[in-house]
C-alpha cells in the first residue's frame, strides 16, 4: 500500500506532519478528515516493499542513504514493550511509537505495520514481510508472544538480546580498531618508504657498477618491483580475495571454511566460543519467551553461523524427536565443551534449561571478551616488532655497501 507524507490542521488550528498509508491520495485525505484533521499538503513516497524490505517505487536520493540501524530497531522493540505493558492498544502503541521514530524509512515501516494490524493481521505475520529488518528469531517470538498473551514481556526480552548482541559486537569492534588501523598506516608508510626513498637512496649504489650484498640486491629488486608493478600486487590480492569468497559459497569451501574457523590455532577457540555463546543466548531466550525446542533449535541453527555446528544442531532435533534429552546428542559433538553439555544436563533435570543456557552465553561471552583482548594486547608490539624488523632490514641494506665502500677506501 502507498505511503503518504501529510501536512494537516488539527481543530484548534496547529499544523501537524506525518505520515499515512492509504491506496490513494483521496483516500489519504479521507482518512485524515475522519480523524478530525484538515489536510493541506498530501504527497506519495517512498513505500517500503513488503516481500523484502526494501523501497519498491520510486526512491529519492536522499532515501538512498537511510538506513535503519539495529539501533534502532532495539529502541523501537522497547518503547512498544514499555507501551503494551503500559496498557495502550497494539495498534495505538504503534501509532504513537511511529511519530516518535526519526528516521523516515524507520517511521515508513512502522506505518504500514500498524495498518497491516489494523486490518486484522497478526503483528508477526506483519513482521515477517520486513526480513531486512526482522530476524526469524524476532519473528517467532513476538508469535510466540502473541500465541501466550504476553507480547509485552517478549519484546521487552528482545530489546534486552538485542542490546546485549550490540554491546557484544561494540567491544569487539572497539578492541580491533586500534590493531587494525596501526597495520593499515604501517603497510602505507612502509610501501611509501619502499618505493618512493629506498630507490633514491640505492641509485647510487646501482651506478657504482660494483657488486653489491645480498641484502641491497634482494631491497632494490623488491623496490623496483614494488614501483613497477604495484598495480599487479594490487589485483592479485583482490584476485584472491575474490576466488576465495567465491570457493567459500561452494559447499565443499563453506564446509572447509566453517571447519578452518574452528581448527585454526588461537581463533579457533575464538570461533567455537562465540558460536556456542550464540548458541545458548539465542536458545534460552527462544524458550523463555514460549517457543518450542525443536522449533527454536531449528531457528538457532542458522544463526551459528558454522554448517559443522549445524549439522550436530540437526542431529540432535532428530534424537529429541526420538524422545532424547537434548545434552545426550550434543555431549557426542566435539564442538560443545563437556562443561556446556553438564550445565544443559542439570537445567535440563531441574526444569532450568533457559537459566542454564543463559548462564553458558554469559560465560563464554566473558570468556572470548577476556580472549580477544589479550589477543589485541599482543597485536601491537608484534606489529611493532614486525615493522621494526622490516626497516632495520632496509637499514642494514643501505648501510652495507657503505660499510663495504668506506673499507675500499682504507
Amino acid at each position: 500500500m502507498p505511503v503518504y507524507e501529510y501536512t494537516a490542521l488539527d481543530t484548534s488550528g496547529k499544523s501537524l506532519n506525518g505520515i499515512v498509508d492509504a491506496d490513494s491520495a483521496l483516500a489519504a485525505r479521507q482518512k485524515l478528515r475522519g480523524s478530525g484533521m484538515f489536510p493541506v499538503q498530501v504527497k506519495e513516497t517512498a513505500s517500503v516493499g513488503v516481500s523484502k524490505g526494501l523501497p519498491s517505487g520510486p526512491v529519492s536520493v536522499s532515501g538512498l542513504f537511510v538506513r535503519v540501524k539495529p539501533g534502532e530497531i532495539s529502541v523501537m522493540t522497547r518503547q512498544l514493550s514499555i507501551l503494551l505493558a503500559a496498557g495502550v492498544p497494539l495498534v495505538a502503541a504503534l501509532d504513537g511509537l511511529g511519530a516518535q521514530i526519526a528516521n523516515q524509512q524507520l517511521k515508513k515501516i512502522v506505518a504500514q505495520i500498524k495498518e497491516s494490524v489494523n486490518e486484522g493481521n497478526s503483528l508477526a505475520l506483519t513482521l515477517s514481510r520486513h526480513p531486512k529488518l526482522f530476524s526469524n528469531i524476532y519473528v517467532n517470538m513476538v508469535r510466540a508472544g502473541e500465541a501466550s498473551g504476553s507480547l509485552d514481556v517478549v519484546l521487552g526480552r528482545l530489546a534486552e538480546y538485542s542490546e546485549q548482541q550490540q554491546a557484544l559486537r561494540g567491544r569487539f569492534k572497539a578492541a580491533l580498531a586500534y590493531p587494525i588501523f596501526m597495520f593499515f598506516i604501517g603497510s602505507l608508510v612502509l610501501f611509501f618508504l619502499i618505493t618512493f626513498v629506498v630507490p633514491n637512496i640505492t641509485q647510487i649504489f646501482t651506478d657504482m657498477q660494483h657488486t653489491l650484498p645480498l641484502p641491497t640486491v634482494i631491497l632494490i629488486g623488491a623496490s623496483g618491483f614494488l614501483k613497477s608493478f604495484w598495480w599487479v600486487v594490487v589485483l592479485a590480492g583482490v584476485g584472491v580475495v575474490i576466488g576465495v569468497r567465491q570457493f567459500i559459497k561452494t559447499s565443499k569451501g563453506h564446509y572447509i571454511w566453517d571447519k578452518m574457523k574452528l581448527t585454526i590455532p588461537v581463533l579457533g577457540s575464538i570461533n567455537q566460543k562465540i558460536a556456542l555463546a550464540r548458541f545458548a543466548r539465542t536458545l534460552g531466550t527462544l524458550l523463555e519467551s514460549g517457543v518450542p525446542l525443536l522449533s527454536a533449535l531449528d531457528i538457532v541453527r542458522n544463526i551459528v553461523n558454522n554448517i559443522l555446528i549445524a549439522r550436530d544442531i540437526d542431529n540432535a532435533s532428530e534424537e529429541i524427536e526420538a524422545g532424547k534429552s537434548l545434552a545426550v546428542p550434543l555431549g557426542r559433538s566435539p564442538w560443545f565443551s563437556s562443561i556446556a553439555v553438564q550445565m544443559i544436563s542439570v537445567g535440563e533435570q531441574s526444569g532450568e534449561l533457559e537459566a542454564m543456557l543463559n548462564k553458558i552465553a554469559d560465560s563464554y561471552e566473558s570468556d572470548v571478551e577476556s580472549q580477544i583482548m589479550a589477543m589485541t594486547s599482543m597485536l601491537e608490539p608484534i606489529m611493532i616488532l614486525v615493522m621494526g624488523l622490516v626497516v632495520g632490514f632496509i637499514v642494514v641494506s643501505i648501510l652495507l655497501p657503505i660499510f663495504e665502500m668506506n673499507q675500499m677506501i682504507r
